[in-house]
């Protein structure tokens, strides 16, 4: 394959090379609820799915302050308190689950920290809360507005313990990925342990599949 150039610059605004790009599935396959669909940086997406429209969220917070307050609007429920892990940063992400039934997945930039597939997650910034980095985690690589809908699990990862949140999507689009994707696909749960291969996405992988 040849190497590529991803649309958005990075965080230091340098352009990111993609060594060996992902391929996009046809168009088609977004309206099938038993095919594994997959749009790159800046590529073709139906109108709409499951009802809502695939449509860029222009007005998505720049600051932590404001993802903090986007947060504060999430429906209410119930989450153990959060328990770091020594020598672990700590982390928060999102399993997008679509009406369909397929999950949402992110395909980070040359396989970042060896993740070919993965579900979105990041580090918090000081001062921020797990709940508002969720969010925006799932903005910056997965290109989707999402609401969170209750707590998942907190797994130990090789740098970080991480909260995961369940989460629907109610914006966004998966075409306007951030820099740190190259690509974001949408799975049958049949398909997820065949794509996401790093042992430490298991454990949410066989809940998704169970």
């Amino acid at each position: 394959m040849h190497t590529s150039i991803h649309p958005k610059p990075d965080e230091w605004g340098k352009p990111v090379a993609i060594a060996a790009p992902t391929a996009p599935t046809p168009l088609d396959n977004w309206l099938d609820p038993l095919l594994p669909a997959t749009v790159i940086p800046g590529g073709p997406v139906p109108p709409a799915l499951n009802g809502l429209a695939f449509a860029v969220w222009r007005e998505a917070p720049r600051i932590d302050a404001d993802w903090i307050a986007i947060a504060g609007r999430e429906d209410a429920f119930g989450e153990p308190p959060f328990e770091p892990a020594p020598g672990k940063r700590v982390a928060a992400g999102v399993v997008i689950l679509e009406d369909d039934g397929r999950v949402w997945v992110v395909h980070p930039s040359n396989a970042f920290g060896g993740y070919p597939a993965t579900f979105p997650k990041g580090t918090l910034d000081p001062g921020m809360l797990l709940r508002a980095a969720a969010i925006r985690e799932a903005y910056e690589e997965s290109g989707l507005h999402v609401v969170l809908t209750g707590h998942l699990m907190d797994l130990t990862r090789s740098r970080s313990r991480t909260r995961y949140y369940l989460g629907r999507r109610v914006g966004g689009c998966p075409s306007d990925m951030g820099w740190e994707s190259q690509a974001v696909s949408l799975l049958p749960r049949a398909h997820l342990d065949k794509v996401l291969v790093n042992p430490n996405d298991a454990p949410l992988v066989a809940w998704l599949q169970a």
